[in-house]
């Protein structure tokens, strides 16, 4: 490369790189934030929630190609207030949690939808099995410099294998299962 051509070179990265600028890292106040989950049994909802998660977020609805979601979920910490249930679901016939103690959720790209939301693409893997998984993020400035952001998504438990063999039947547990995040977040 002669000179000329290294200088111009060097000139267009000078002035591109101020438009790459990264996405706003947050700290999840998990004390504040939730990640939890609805599903039905014999037609009635029900809801659950995990206690132990972790989310690196990066995110900035302005510049969304460099936003990025990295969500570790402890499959142990699912709780749904129900005794039985709660006794089921670490168990192999559901997240399996001796074998696949964690779930993981990692984006591929976000779509704005409007000044506020956002879908956020990724693959959510479960159970040591990854299927593509579209989250509606809507993003909430507060005055105070933190943010809210609420996430829901839908997937269908069955490509994970929750709930198979003799759970298997969609009539007695439904096969959709709404995911819902609200996260309480400040800049690091």
């Amino acid at each position: 490369m002669t000179p000329t051509a290294t200088m111009r070179l060097a000139l267009l990265l000078c002035l591109a790189l101020p438009g790459v600028a990264a996405a706003t890292a947050y700290h999840v106040q998990q004390d504040e934030s939730t990640l939890g989950f609805t599903a039905t049994f014999q037609g009635a909802a029900f809801q659950g929630s995990f206690s132990r998660w972790h989310a690196d977020i990066r995110f900035d609805p302005a510049r969304l190609a460099n936003s990025k979601f990295d969500v570790t979920v402890d499959t142990t910490s699912a709780a749904t207030g129900d005794a039985d249930r709660d006794g089921a679901l670490p168990g192999a016939d559901f997240f399996n949690a001796t074998k696949y103690p964690q779930a993981h959720y990692l984006t591929t790209g976000f779509t704005r939808l409007d000044g506020s939301r956002a879908i956020a693409h990724g693959n959510l893997t479960l159970r040591g099995v990854s299927h593509p998984l579209n989250l509606t993020v809507t993003f909430t400035p507060q005055p105070d410099g933190t943010a809210l952001m609420d996430v829901t998504g839908t997937l269908k438990r069955l490509d994970y294998g929750v709930g198979g063999g003799e759970y298997a039947d969609t009539s007695v547990i439904g096969d959709n299962v709404t995911i819902q995040a609200h996260l309480v977040l400040s800049t690091k």
